[in-house]
């Protein structure tokens, strides 16, 4: 029997003076919409606190989406922090909706976004919160249809029992599609087993209970997916694929929060896809083609948007803001229509050339904070490696530019664990790091008022799927923490500080991006072992990872450190992005012998496959420098 949809907030209202943060759990912001008729109901959830999820621009699209269409309406949902969720199961308060304050258990249809691995056991707290059985197999036919999507879903196998359908790919049109399936299938009454065979007939659209997988020896340890036997599905899901990127809006974000948010700013994704092929980046494979908002667009929707939020800084966003073709024109265009305002423009992703401070310099006004560049690696050798086609002249160059420009702090990101890396490889970021401040203080001043510093952030690589190196090993942790530690002594200037992420965290997030359907396994434990929010540094408990992999036979060092052999079944190969894997393993290769792959959006198509699979092309405004 469905849950019975009523508005509950008198039961969550006792409960608000007693945790942190309360603002979390308030509806009716201003642009959220109020009216929630209906009949078909979809939940958005991000699994995560309000204010981490709040900002998602993909949950806002897809909620903008689904309102837009008459009979349909889409709430939003945010894990409850600990103590709240705490106080819900004591006093028997089930996980409610934002807008209408409704039991999830109510709706129709429930959205997952999974935005990174570390969020798996969060998805489970969700549904456990919410009254939803774990499993697609264990849910009855009232239940709602758990779909997911977002960055993460690319090896989604780790959670795919969870999950009744995963959207692969642009959402924008997909979850309308599928929504409607839904809603016409249970207007006809028919079975849920039948419901997911029909959603599986939408493009784009992975129903993990119709696959198997197999195990052989073409494969890895995890397997491979299958169609079931007497299963009308496809052996590939190919990701859904919006071309006419201009005909979207330009403005998703359209609520205004009553508490600060993570990024308190009006974002504008201003392009889409990025084609540089750096072999570590899953998003610049999983979301190509490029496609580009005309500068028109993007300047008009951009105040537009900033009058009817009352933001007083606004985000152009994407994986690389500054290629835009049109990117000094929309700089100009919106300096021109904002300065007088006191509106901030930022740009989150700058170029590593003169262009890419130019570009800052035209945001920043008479600010001039911190800059920030990726190199990646800290020598030309890796640096081709990883087909980041930047050279040491090029930072030598833009770090110079900088600190003419006025800008004093400079942050510089860096990977760790890169394939082929050596320690040489890490003595050259300390290197590099010496050399942007030798530059700044040659250029403003030795002295200690000169405020010249410089800042290096060194990531782990976690291998992802569909990238150039998902065949290869993640480093091991106890080495990790060597070469970090080789890093440190290296460094020999108190001006220049040094911020690393956590190996244990990585072992985990790696273990997650490596494993198939059995990983099901892991994850569940771990979460019955208390292990949630584990994206969060106070909250992320290695020893229940580590004791959860134990008790399934696992060992996290095995997983995540393994290597898979270029031939092998992937337990991703049958969902794809467009991309093929010929050409990823092509790539793989080239990295191994230091060749470079040119940004096909500047120069010819390299091959990669996804235009013609999809049918899609880059869209470029203007032309590319």
């Amino acid at each position: 029997m469905r849950t019975k949809r009523e508005n509950l907030f008198h039961l969550i209202e006792p409960l608000l003076s007693r945790v942190e943060h309360p603002a979390r759990y308030l509806d009716h912001e201003w642009g959220a919409i109020a009216e929630q008729d209906g009949p078909f109901h979809l939940c958005m959830v991000y699994a995560d606190v309000y204010e981490v999820g709040q900002p998602n621009l993909g949950v806002a699209i897809l909620y903008n989406n689904v309102n837009a269409r008459e009979g349909m309406s889409c709430e939003r949902c945010y894990l409850p922090w600990k103590d709240m969720a705490a106080l819900m199961r004591e006093n028997h308060v089930p996980l409610l909706s934002l807008e209408g304050a409704a039991p999830l258990s109510s709706f129709d249809a429930i959205g997952f976004t999974l935005a990174h691995e570390l969020i798996a056991t969060n998805v489970l707290e969700t549904l456990d919160l919410a009254g939803i059985a774990l499993t697609s197999a264990e849910r009855d036919e009232d239940d709602p249809i758990i779909l997911a999507g977002g960055p993460s879903a690319w090896n989604c196998e780790p959670l795919a029992p969870v999950f009744d359908a995963v959207l692969l790919g642009d959402g924008e049109e997909s979850i309308v599609e599928v929504c409607a399936c839904i809603r016409d299938a249970r207007a006809e009454g028919v079975s849920r087993a039948e419901t997911l065979r029909r959603l599986a007939r939408v493009p784009g659209t992975y129903v993990p209970s119709l696959y198997d997988v197999v195990i052989d020896e073409t494969s890895t340890r995890w397997g491979y997916a299958v169609p079931r036997a007497g299963e009308d599905v496809p052996e590939v899901v190919l990701k859904r694929c919006v071309n006419d990127f201009a005909s979207t809006p330009a403005v998703a974000q359209r609520i205004v929060p009553y508490m600060g948010i993570v990024q308190d700013r009006l974002s504008l994704e201003i392009l889409r896809g990025c084609a540089r092929g750096c072999r570590f980046c899953q998003a610049g494979m999983t979301y190509r083609p490029v496609r580009e908002r005309p500068a028109e667009q993007v300047v008009s929707c951009g105040v537009e948007g900033l009058l009817s939020s009352g933001h007083n800084e606004i985000s152009l966003t994407s994986l690389s803001t500054t290629d835009h073709s049109q990117c000094e024109e929309i700089l100009r265009g919106m300096n021109a229509e904002l300065a007088s305002r006191g509106i901030r423009v930022s740009i989150p992703s700058q170029r590593l050339d003169s262009f890419g401070v130019d570009m800052a310099a035209a945001v920043a006004g008479g600010k001039r904070g911190g800059l920030t560049f990726a190199p990646e690696a800290g020598s030309q050798r890796l640096r081709d490696v990883i087909n980041k086609n930047v050279t040491e002249e090029d930072l030598e160059s833009a770090a110079r530019n900088a600190f003419e420009a006025g800008w004093r702090r400079m942050k510089l990101y860096f990977m760790m664990g890169l394939p082929t890396e050596t320690d040489e490889d890490v003595v050259g970021i300390a290197r590099m790091a010496e050399r942007v401040l030798e530059i700044g203080r040659g250029v403003v001043g030795r002295g200690p008022k000169s405020g010249v510093s410089v800042s290096i952030s060194v990531a782990v690589l976690v291998p992802k799927a569909y990238t150039a190196f998902q065949w290869a090993p993640q480093l091991e942790p106890e080495e990790v923490r060597r070469r970090q530690q080789l890093l440190l002594h290296e460094i020999r200037d108190r001006a220049i500080r040094v911020s690393y992420h956590d190996a244990d965290v990585s072992l985990v997030e790696g273990a997650l991006s490596k494993m198939g359907r059995a990983g099901f396994a892991l994850v569940r434990r771990a979460w019955e072992l208390g292990c949630s929010f584990d994206a969060w540094t106070s909250e992320f408990d290695f020893d229940a990872w580590t004791r959860a992999a134990s008790e399934c036979g696992l060992d996290l060092v095995d997983v995540a450190c393994e290597e898979f052999a270029l031939s092998a079944r992937l337990p991703w190969d049958h969902t794809s992005p467009g991309v093929s894997k010929g050409y990823l393993q092509r790539e793989w290769l080239r990295a191994v012998e230091g060749v470079t792959t040119p940004d096909c959006s500047r120069e010819t198509c390299t091959g990669c496959g996804v235009c013609p699979s999809l049918g899609v092309h880059n869209v470029i405004q203007g032309v590319r420098t």
